[in-house]
């Protein structure tokens, strides 16, 4: 009986091992190094979920044709921390958005920020380039000072 067991737990420790690095969150790879702007953005829905809220909006191409994009933002409580909410924005809302596009071409993204018509900026989470956001995080207070305190 303990030979079961024992053989039970090693195989159940394998397959976790195994099996580990595919539930891995992914990273940034599909998306483009350089930020686009989308001005005059009109938002079709703001979808308040896990494991990251997204953005649906329109924007005209060069040629005058309504394309219809999806931004990925951090999670909702992620962006709660940063000043969020999920009535952050709303179906018809005029917004700049400011993201890393998809590097297959696909009308898809990952966000930067996000510029309301009232001037206010929306963050994401995400460390480098522009850090600002609402809530007035500086990522400097939170880290130790010389002294380790």
């Amino acid at each position: 009986m303990k030979s079961k067991l024992l053989v039970a737990v090693v195989l159940g420790i394998g397959l976790l091992a195994f099996c580990g690095p595919g539930l891995a969150h992914h990273g940034n790879v599909a998306y483009v190094d350089k930020i686009v702007e989308f001005k005059q953005a009109t938002v079709t829905k703001f979808l308040w979920s896990n494991p990251h809220s997204l953005i649906d909006f329109d924007v005209k191409d060069d040629k005058g044709n309504v394309v219809h994009w999806v931004c990925e933002t951090a999670s909702p409580e992620a962006l709660k921390l940063i000043g969020w909410s999920k009535s952050s924005l709303e179906p018809g809302d005029v917004i700049t958005v400011y993201m890393y596009v998809a590097k297959n071409g696909n009308p898809a993204g990952r966000l930067n920020k996000v510029v309301l018509t009232d001037g206010t900026t929306l963050h994401d989470t995400q460390l480098g380039g522009d850090t600002g956001n609402k809530s007035r995080y500086r990522p400097e207070d939170y880290s130790q000072d010389k002294n380790g305190k």
